[in-house]
């Protein structure tokens, strides 16, 4: 048996990684055939290498451009905070906050009572979003014409105009209608309603309301309960509620108050709550108290309403005054007009006719041309005056109103029958010459007012038409002693009257009572002037001679006796220059006079301009009217009779006396 070989030794070699041991074969490991070894696998080709540009370039560009970005909003930054700060903060300002008129309440106008003749009530605006109409927003191509027709009978408006204003797509507001009533409104949202309904899909709409652009805004309109009572005195407002006529404009500084600011942040079309707003509030106008009685204002406008219209005359007016104090207690107008409806209304007679008509009184002014003689001392009542059938002076032969015999009359008798001739004879004594005489008249007529401002004050007053003496004409030397020849206003004339019955003292007429402030606080109206005209023994002759007018049966002024009470008035009847043709056409009657006689409270004057059916002369026409509303103003002012006699002057005059 061969030797056994001594076991090999390992000699450990450097230091490295251990090779791991191949596998030996299966066979091998069996004792097997060794197996011949798998073929390699073929060498893979080597990678081609590709080399990278250097990113250094890049990132300095995107460096270079992200600072220059950078910079930019730096400097815009820089000039928004730094430079133009103030401004854009002022334009921020502007844009964010929102600055709106607060409307101030006008004030009322009331009679003496406290009855309203004039009141502001609350009202809208009528307005539109076109856009809102045009076919893209609306999916109905002829939407302004749907929806000015079912808004057309509720603004009475024409259709055709509230399409054309809904038919302005650049802009997004339009006014519609101004000042409707709150009924209106309701009626319009009630219809919106109706249509936001019909447009639901579910109803099988467009999901687009035909009326959603119709809106709102809130206003105030003035209403004047009484329709045409004393419209002439109040006047009207405007379309944007000031003061256009009458007392509305004359005292609107007054009605109007002050109106009012609200500042307010918004967002969105809405108001911010959490930016508080600031403002001013409106301050409300004084309310005014008038002189005027509602009840005597409507009897005088019946009375002379129904006169004008049974005359057929151009117009008519009715002052009644409180000759203690110069309170205007009615001044009517006819025809008339009503305030609440300005486009039915007449534009002649949309003002005060009757301190706006300038015309000759007639013989309604002798009582001043009397009133001379008595304070000169030229005659006495019961003088004695030989008044012809004709007289000639100057260029002229004069006559009165009828054909008579000579008459053999008292100064009285002179005022009583209403004589021209007379009269002329009778203001012939005022002078040593006629130019004396006529400035003697002249400075009487100017006492009692006329040729200067009633001082009312009111807005189209005319102050009448008195030339100096030495300026009178040949004839008005002659005509004006009788009324004709100088112009008058119906506050002028009346005033005369109520200046008599207050013991020759005249006192400025006034309409206004008094103001009411916000506060409630009431401050009475400044007292009026007063002038001594006259002495008040000269007063009270002339306030017997005036009854003789309505007492005796010589008397022209019969119509306007009053059963239980002393009258004193006197009648006018005087040719009228026509304002249209410049020269004389038709007549001018008139009548005036105060109750009771003997302690005189009230003065009432009436005048109808060119009355063509029926008589002319004013004791025949305005005669009746004057009983009529001075009968009703004593009652309603509780005014009782005094139960004295009246004096009874003589009229006539025997020749042989």
């Amino acid at each position: 048996m061969p030797p056994k070989e001594p076991p090999r030794r390992r000699v450990p070699g450097p230091a490295g990684p251990a090779r791991p041991a191949r596998p030996r074969p299966a066979a091998a490991r069996s004792g097997g055939a060794p197996r011949r070894p798998s073929p390699r696998p073929p060498a893979r080709p080597k990678a081609r290498t590709i080399r990278l540009g250097s990113p250094k370039p890049r990132l300095r560009l995107v460096s270079l451009g992200l600072t220059l970005v950078m910079l930019a909003f730096v400097v815009r930054l820089l000039q928004v905070q730094a430079v133009d700060a103030s401004v854009l903060a002022a334009k921020a300002e502007a844009h964010r906050y929102q600055e709106y008129t607060l409307s101030a309440e006008r004030g009322e106008i009331t009679d003496r009572s406290g009855i309203a003749l004039a009141a502001s009530v609350d009202a809208y605006d009528i307005t539109a979003d076109p856009k809102l109409f045009t076919p893209e927003e609306s999916k109905v191509p002829d939407a302004p014409e749907q929806a000015a027709a079912l808004l057309a009978p509720l603004l009475g408006k024409e259709p055709a105009d509230l399409a054309k204003k809904l038919r302005t797509p650049k802009s997004r507001y339009t006014l519609l209608a101004r000042k409707q009533t709150p009924q209106v409104w309701n009626q319009i949202k009630d219809l919106k309603k109706v249509y936001a309904e019909k447009s639901k899909p579910s109803e099988g709409g467009n999901g687009v309301n035909l009326l959603g652009g119709i809106l709102s805004e809130p206003s105030t309109k003035r209403v004047y309960p009484n329709g045409e009572l004393a419209a002439g005195i109040l006047g009207y407002v405007n379309a944007e509620g000031r003061g256009a006529g009458g007392l509305e404009s004359m005292l609107d500084k007054e009605l109007a108050g002050q109106e009012g600011k609200i500042r307010f942040a918004e967002s969105g079309g809405r108001q911010v709550p959490t930016a508080g707003s600031r403002g001013t509030p409106a301050v409300p106008g004084s309310d005014i108290e008038l002189t005027i009685d509602r009840d005597i204002q409507w009897a005088a406008q019946q009375a002379i309403t129904e006169q004008v219209k049974k005359s057929k005359a151009d117009r008519g007016y009715v002052i009644v005054q409180n000759t203690r104090t110069g309170e205007v207690l009615a001044m009517a107008n006819a025809p008339g007009f009503d305030p609440n409806d300005l486009s039915a209304a007449n534009s002649a007679s949309m003002g005060n006719a009757a301190l706006q008509d300038a015309y000759e009184p007639g013989s309604t002014s002798k009582v001043m041309s009397m009133a001379a003689v008595l304070e000169e001392g030229a005659a006495t009542p019961d003088t004695h005056v030989v008044v012809p059938n004709r007289l000639h002076r100057g260029d002229r032969l004069f006559k009165d109103d009828i054909d008579h015999p000579t008459w053999y009359l008292t100064l009285n008798g002179v005022l009583a029958k209403s004589s021209n001739i007379g009269t002329i004879l009778a203001t012939g004594q005022l002078g040593d010459t006629q130019a004396e005489s006529n400035r003697v008249l002249h400075s009487y007529l100017r006492k009692f007012g006329i040729g200067s401002p009633t001082g009312l004050g009111y807005p189209g007053e005319t102050s009448g038409i008195l030339a100096k003496p030495e300026n009178w004409s040949t004839s008005q030397q002659y005509t004006i002693p009788f009324g004709q020849g100088l112009s008058v206003n119906a506050m002028q004339a009346t005033s005369v009257y109520s200046t008599i019955a207050n013991g020759g003292v005249r006192i400025e007429p006034t309409l206004v009572r008094g103001t009411k402030g916000p506060d409630g606080r009431f401050t009475p109206a400044p007292a009026p002037k007063q002038t001594r005209v006259v002495s008040d023994k000269t007063a009270k002759t002339l306030a017997q001679m005036l009854e003789s007018v309505v007492g005796d049966e010589e008397g022209t002024g019969t119509k306007a006796r009053i059963p239980g009470y002393r009258v004193a008035g006197k009648t006018g009847t005087a040719n009228r220059v026509d304002p249209e043709l410049g020269r004389y056409k038709g007549y001018t009657a008139s009548f005036a006079g105060f109750a009771p006689a003997d302690d005189p409270q009230i003065t009432v004057y009436c005048a109808i301009q060119n009355p063509t059916k029926g008589s002319y002369f004013g004791g025949q026409i305005c005669g009746p009217i004057y009983k009529k509303v001075m009968e009703f103003a004593l009652k309603t002012l509780h005014v009782a009779p005094t139960g004295n006699e009246p004096a009874r002057l003589p009229v006539i005059f025997k020749d042989s006396e």
